[in-house]
């Protein structure tokens, strides 16, 4: 999935308008304006579309925990380099303060099965033997029971 992708789901899961998307881009420390918001979550064939590095899209999801949760101290989190599928899934879980139990739920409203063990792996280091890459089906279903999770009706 790209970064946009990601983007729109989510934007699309809470429901927030594109001066709430740049408030939590702000929240993460990324400044930008509802006009810049706009142009990276627009389809890629459409002119105006802008991709997303992998630093905004952190920068928003720290935003995100930030609006979730509440600030942990004074400081903002930096925004990391680079950004796979297992770190936007661990971002996800602390910002909707989610148990293994709730991902897994999330992911049944889909019709996905995945055991605990197969969700654990998903946060472990890399360098562990138990380690299991996120890909993109993975975080699609989990996006996509968001969805049903936060916007049944829709």
């Amino acid at each position: 999935m790209s970064n946009n992708d990601v983007l729109r789901t989510l934007r699309y899961t809470f429901h927030y308008h594109d001066h709430k998307m740049a408030e939590i881009f702000n929240l993460g420390g990324k400044s930008v304006f509802a006009e810049e918001v706009n142009h990276w979550l627009k389809k890629e064939d459409e002119p105006e579309f802008a991709k997303l590095q992998d630093k905004d899209l952190a920068a928003f999801l720290n935003g995100l925990i930030i609006l979730k949760r509440g600030p942990k101290d004074d400081s903002t989190p930096v925004a990391e380099k680079t950004l796979d599928n297992n770190a936007i899934l661990r971002k996800l879980k602390i910002a909707l303060d989610m148990k293994d139990e709730d991902m897994l739920e999330v992911f049944g409203l889909r019709g996905f099965k995945l055991s605990k063990h197969e969700l654990s792996a998903f946060f472990r280091k890399p360098s562990q033997a138990q380690y299991r890459e996120c890909k993109d089906q993975i975080l699609r279903n989990f996006l996509q029971g968001l969805q049903l999770k936060f916007r049944p009706t829709a």
